[in-house]
Order: structure tokens, then sequence, then C-alpha cells
């Protein structure tokens, strides 16, 4: 299965400049996702990180993954309508390469367990065949401010 990015925003509720996926490659049920994202100079977090010398920010991959993540629990059929996703824990996160304009990330994610809603999902990003992040990430799903 794969996903364009008009597809994805069906599914989140990030928009510009906070959507960081702009395809889903695959998707297996119980198992794994796989999103990309395309770096571009054109990202509005280069301006200043760094000046001179861009880095996408360590925390905008973990970011990244996390929406990956958010999209896996809606193609899985197990989030409720009205729910976004919520981070609720980060554990050891490593950037292991920087990550620059021009680069094509590849966000894997493992589903690790699915426990009282709450999802945690063992994530790697990859640019080519190198990893430069990993992290384990938990996530639930609720309702926006003012819904039930």
């Amino acid at each position: 299965m794969e996903l364009n990015t008009t597809e994805i925003m069906t599914y989140l509720p990030h928009r510009f400049p906070f959507l960081l996926v702009d395809r889903i490659a695959a998707f297996e049920k119980g198992v794994k996702i796989v999103g990309v994202k395309n770096v571009t100079i054109n990202e509005p977090f280069f301006q200043g990180h760094f000046p001179g010398h861009p880095i996408m920010p360590g925390v905008l991959i973990l970011e990244a993954m996390a929406q990956v993540g958010g999209v896996y629990a809606h193609l899985a059929g197990e989030v409720e309508e009205g729910k976004v996703p919520y981070f609720v824990g980060i554990d050891q996160a490593r950037f292991r390469k920087p990550v620059l304009p021009g680069d094509v990330l590849r966000l894997e994610l493992n589903l690790a367990s699915l426990k009282r809603g709450i999802y945690t999902f063992a994530g790697k990003a990859f640019v080519g065949d190198k990893l430069v992040a990993e992290a384990e990430l938990k996530a639930t799903f609720a309702a926006t401010e003012g819904k039930s």
C-alpha cells in the first residue's frame, strides 16, 4: 500500500509547515509501516538550524517518525473518528548522522506493542542505507479539545 501527501492528510491533522511525511511506501498491519520525507533546502527550520550549515533538527526526525506511526494506527483501523495522535513517550533516542538538504529520509516503524491504547513503535530513520536516527516511540489518540 502506498499513500501520497494528500492521502496522508486525510489521516493526520498536521499541515504545512509541520506535516513531515511526504509518502507512505509500505504498510503491514500488526508489523510495520514505512514513510518517506524528502528534505529540501526550503524547509522553514533550515533558516535558523543552522545558518550556513543546515541540519534537520533531531526532534523533527522523531516527529516525522511519530507522524508515520499515526498513519499506521489509522490504516490499521484502530483509531476512532475525531481523535488525534499524542506523544506519550520517547525512549532510547539516538542520532547517528546529520540529515541534510537533498536527503531522502526513510522512516521505518515496527509495531512493538499495543496495550491499553498505547502504541509502542521501534523506529529507525535512514538516508540511503545509513542509519541516521532511532528511538522507541509511544503514542496514543485522544479527542481534540471540546470533543469527547
